[in-house]
């Protein structure tokens, strides 16, 4: 059987809003898929500040690992136990440009230690704010997953309008 993609749930900002969270996510899926389109208030070119997500309320007992490739020329790679899940297009590139975002959770609901993977690009029509980046992270706590929380890290700048979050369950 193939596998299924079914939407929980999904949310449009209208106007500049600081986060967004997922709440009472149900348990009766095998594995979570988020995805995001957004863009920050931050008045910057490029994609200078990152995302921060939260599980169950918490943005702790995280480790991740990135690979990420920047600008057209520069390659890095870390690891870190922050709260950072990607990075937000700044309200200084290209005019209606906005990053898009993939977060997957397997085994969501299960009663061990959760693994995620991102994916994720930044688009500006420049030689620079361009970026591409994979994150391999675990949260290293056994409950389910019942909340997701999304923040630009930048502080009080937050999502502008028409970024999107779209929560899917796979069966």
């Amino acid at each position: 059987m193939a596998l299924q993609l079914f939407k929980i749930a999904d949310y449009t900002v209208e106007s500049p809003v600081g986060s967004f969270t997922f709440s009472s996510i149900p348990s009766g899926y095998t594995d979570l898929v988020v995805k995001m389109s957004t863009r920050s208030a931050a008045n910057v070119n490029g994609s200078a500040y990152g995302m921060g997500m939260t599980i169950n309320g918490v943005g702790t007992n995280r480790t991740w690992q990135r690979l990420e490739g920047y600008d057209g020329t520069i390659v890095n790679s870390d690891s870190n136990t922050n709260d950072m899940m990607g990075v937000i297009q700044g309200n200084a590139t290209t005019a209606s440009t906005f990053n898009n975002l993939e977060i997957y959770f397997p085994n969501y609901s299960g009663s061990t230690n959760k693994s995620f993977s991102v994916d994720g690009v930044n688009e500006n029509n420049s030689s620079t704010g361009n970026d591409l980046y994979l994150f391999a992270g675990l949260w290293s706590q056994t409950a389910a997953i019942t909340s997701l929380g999304f923040y630009d890290r930048n502080g009080s700048s937050g999502f502008i309008a028409n970024s999107t979050f779209t929560l899917y369950g796979i069966l």
